[in-house]
Order: C-alpha cells, then sequence, then structure tokens
C-alpha cells in the first residue's frame, strides 16, 4: 500500500522504528482553496515527491488532505475524513504539521451561529469551527504552517469593512507563539502563494522534523528568509528598464510597470526570479503588476490597484531624470562596443601592435 493509499483508506501499523510525520491540511478558514491548487503544479519538489517519499532521508510522510483524499467523506466513504482531526486531538497523531488555509475569522463577536467550520463534533453532532480546531491542535501540532496570504495575514477577508473580524492565524494565536517544539508559525503568503515556495517549505519542515535541519530561518513576518530575502523588483527582468528611467504606458511593454501600479519595489517576493511553474511566468514577467499579495498589509495599504504607488511618483521622477544621462552614456559605449577592432582587415600589413622579437 503506497503512502498515498494510507492516507484516505485504513492506516498501516507503524513499525518500531520508522516514523510517521502526518500533515494535516485545514482548509476550513475563509478563503477560496487556491493555495492548495496551486500546489498541485508543484515541481520542485512536487507533492507527488513528497508524498510517495521520492526524496532522500524524508521521514515516511502522511497527507491528508481534502484535495486528493477522494475516496473520504466528512463522516462516510472509505474513510472518515474528518477523523483524523480527532486522532490528532486525542494525541493519536504525533508528531504532525497543522497545515491552515483561508483567515480565521472572530467568532466572539456574534451572538449566534458561526462564520467558518470544519467537520463535525461527534458529541453534539454540530459544526466545530475553525478557531475552536486551531485551539484544540496548534498545541499537539509539531510546527503550524500557514499558507496564502489569507492564512498568513488575514488577506482579503481582512480588509477594512469585512464583517467577520478576519485575521491570520498569527494574529490569532499570536506573533510570538512557538509549538511545543519550539518552532515559530510558518507563513507562505502569496494570493496564491507560489507553487514551489510551499512545496520547499514543507519539504524544509519535515527535515526538520527528521533532525536534519536546523531551525528554519524567518523574517520579521515569519516567512522563510531565503524565499522572501529579495523584493520583487531586485529579481525582476524590467528592474534594467526603471534604472535608466523607461517606464511602461500600457501593458503591451517590455519596460519597467512602476507607472503602471507595480509595487515591485518594495514587495518581498521571489516570483519574478523564479517563475511560476518551471521557471516559466509569474506577474512582471508575463507584463502584470505585482499587487504586494506576499505583504502583511495586503491589500489595504496597496489600493487603489492599477494607480502608481505614491512613492514611485518621486523615485520615478528622480529615475526620470538620471536615466536620461544614463541612456545616453550607455548609448555612445554601445555604438562603441558594438564595432570591430580596427586592425581587423585584409592586406600585406599587420595593424594589432604585435612586435616580433625575431
Amino acid at each position: 500500500m503506497t503512502t498515498a493509499d494510507t492516507a484516505v483508506g485504513t492506516p498501516e501499523p507503524e513499525s518500531a522504528d520508522e516514523q510517521v510525520v502526518h500533515i494535516l491540511w485545514m482548509n476550513g478558514g475563509l478563503g477560496c482553496d487556491g493555495d492548495s491548487v496551486a500546489l498541485t503544479a508543484a515541481t520542485q519538489p512536487s507533492i507527488e515527491d513528497i508524498m510517495l517519499g521520492a526524496l532522500p532521508g524524508l521521514p515516511r510522510v502522511e497527507v491528508h488532505w481534502p484535495l486528493i483524499d477522494f475516496e473520504s467523506g466528512p463522516e462516510t466513504g472509505a474513510d472518515t475524513f474528518i477523523e483524523w482531526w480527532h486522532k490528532a486531538d486525542r494525541g493519536e497523531l504525533d508528531p504532525f504539521v497543522l497545515v491552515v488555509e483561508g483567515s480565521i475569522p472572530n467568532e466572539a463577536i456574534k451572538t449566534e451561529g458561526y462564520w467558518c467550520g470544519f467537520g463535525n463534533d461527534p458529541a453534539t453532532g454540530q459544526p466545530m469551527t475553525t478557531s475552536e480546531w486551531l485551539d484544540r491542535l496548534a498545541p499537539k501540532a509539531l510546527v503550524v504552517l500557514a499558507v496564502g496570504t489569507c492564512a498568513t495575514y488575514g488577506g482579503i477577508h481582512a480588509m477594512a469593512g469585512n464583517p467577520t473580524g478576519a485575521m491570520g492565524v498569527p494574529d490569532y494565536l499570536g506573533w510570538e507563539w512557538r509549538s511545543k517544539a519550539g518552532i515559530p508559525i510558518v507563513c507562505v503568503p502569496g494570493c496564491p502563494t507560489h507553487p514551489d515556495n510551499l512545496s520547499e517549505t514543507i519539504l524544509y519542515l519535515l527535515f526538520q522534523a527528521a533532525g536534519q535541519s536546523p531551525m528554519i530561518p524567518l523574517d520579521e513576518a515569519l516567512r522563510p528568509k531565503w524565499l522572501f530575502g529579495a523584493t520583487v523588483h531586485e529579481g525582476c527582468d524590467r528592474a534594467g528598464y526603471y534604472e535608466q528611467g523607461e517606464f511602461a504606458t500600457d501593458y503591451g511593454s517590455s519596460k519597467c510597470l512602476v507607472k503602471l501600479g507595480c509595487w515591485g519595489p518594495v514587495v518581498k517576493c521571489n516570483v519574478p526570479k523564479r517563475g511560476w511553474i518551471n521557471g516559466v511566468g509569474g506577474c512582471p514577467n508575463v507584463g502584470g503588476i505585482c499587487i504586494a499579495c506576499t505583504m502583511p498589509g495586503f491589500p489595504d495599504k496597496f489600493m487603489p490597484f492599477m494607480d502608481e504607488p505614491p512613492g514611485a511618483k518621486v523615485s520615478a521622477a528622480a529615475t526620470t531624470a538620471y536615466g536620461t544621462v544614463i541612456r545616453a552614456l550607455r548609448g555612445f559605449t554601445k555604438r562603441t562596443a558594438d564595432e570591430e577592432p580596427k586592425w581587423r582587415h585584409k592586406g600585406n600589413s599587420l595593424t594589432s601592435g604585435y612586435k616580433s622579437n625575431w
């Protein structure tokens, strides 16, 4: 029986010398499942590589993920899917990684009903809210992984005027929260998150669970540093046009998109450098502006979209003046460098400057 089979059917007995790391993927928050869909496009590594143990040193993994557990039903089917969550709550799945997709609404601000839930309480038959699962499982998890901007910082659902009081996992658990293993909440933002950024982070955490990696390095917003350490602008193919003061005025241009509303110079994201799938695609790479979806202030601090960012007005004006001079100097140098040296010619004389010693 394969690892994928055991995740959706009756679990195989675990041998005494083989540790199994369970991944519980909860998409019961306020979200669109876009991060689940994005992960199916990962290639470095792919989710299949992780599930089937194709990578050396990777512990055995069982993934309990609504997107792929097609044989399971909420309460019926070959396997009762939500029972894996109850197993974790009873302490029967250790260690496990808790993945949260979707923002967490504030269930305390209303007198009846609920905003969102994930499965039913077997004792009462009533829906269990997403926040209740977080309360129960976060203290027992090896690590809590928030995927997508909704789960990490609240995202669209947490923008001004929202009725749910939505927030990200760090807002709910606390930014200084640590798992029982001492690991902070790990955030992989994006709307949706980059496929390989997410699969690579999952891989790192699994190696850490196996004792083969040090503590995951995170920045002040709890993002993996090696993925979110540089800005969009620093990895963008269009950055050279910015330096030269050449800006696009329409979306068919290959020049810098700042004046069309791109926030790339201040946004921490590696999409232009990495591409979207197998190095291909990614917002600015295909002519789309960066709307800052990996940032904690998204979307409120970056609206209205399609407008030139405030700081860009000053910097673009300065760059335009500076770039005019740079373009003129580079134009002269390019014309000179685009010509062959004069000594490369036919004839009876050598004019390269060579002097014979014999």
